[in-house]
């Protein structure tokens, strides 16, 4: 399940961001690569110790975390620090799966989704489109500044070259109480009917009826 969080950061909130990463310190992300991805992994991203990673993390995630969609459909359980990330002119990363399992010891964590926020617009750089490869063919992404998509971290994707300009972005991942992606698309519509509902004046039974129906499903699905 692919989905669009529109408006997780507002021009105001976008334009923070970019004055903080303009004065971060950027390394190769060739860094934070696993073994496989290092290969052809080619962009810059903020060191994890710079000072201005707290100011960003409170803002994008403080943000992310509240966001409606992100909440209904990945139910999360545990997430990540972002990694902010730069591609200049012939910078790519190519096809690669995300790594199963992040974190330090102690502080392991599965990925089921990643979530990347784009946070400069797209007229501001050629190429650089987001490519994810699903059951229905590939599925190419360039969103406007401030949107996210969401997509399964077990999905093959990719990064195409950026041709002109500079392509700013924020990755993080998550670990959802509800494991099996069939059952969190299921329980994500689920709540969409359930919200409908409950928005129509005069509850009836009906309402009753698919809240209780997604309550005990959640109950029934979700590991804490």
């Amino acid at each position: 399940m692919l989905l669009t969080l529109p408006d997780v950061l507002n021009k105001e909130e976008l334009t923070v961001v970019r004055d903080l990463l303009a004065r971060g310190n950027f390394i190769d992300g060739k860094l934070s690569a696993g073994d496989e991805a290092i290969r052809v992994k080619n962009n810059q991203e903020l060191s994890a110790s710079d000072e201005l990673m707290a100011p960003l993390n409170n803002l994008v995630m403080g943000k992310l975390i509240k966001h409606p969609v992100y909440l209904a459909a990945a139910l999360p359980l545990k997430i990540a620090t972002p990694f902010y990330a730069k591609y200049g002119k012939g910078m790519t990363y190519g096809n690669h799966v995300d790594d199963p399992v992040m974190g330090p010891i102690g502080q392991r964590y599965r990925t089921d989704l990643s979530i990347t926020v784009f946070l400069n617009e797209p007229e501001d750089y050629e190429g650089g489109e987001l490519t994810i490869q699903t059951s229905f063919g590939d599925q190419t992404v360039k969103l406007k500044a401030g949107d996210a998509i969401m997509y399964p971290s077990g999905s093959t994707h990719r990064v195409a070259e950026v041709t002109r300009g500079e392509r700013i972005v924020a990755v993080t991942w998550l670990q959802s109480m509800v494991r099996d992606p069939a059952r969190r698309e299921l329980l994500y519509k689920l709540s969409q009917a359930r919200d409908i509902l409950i928005d129509k004046p005069n509850g009836n039974e009906e309402t009753e009826l698919v809240s209780n129906t997604y309550i005990n499903l959640v109950r029934m699905w979700a590991d804490t």
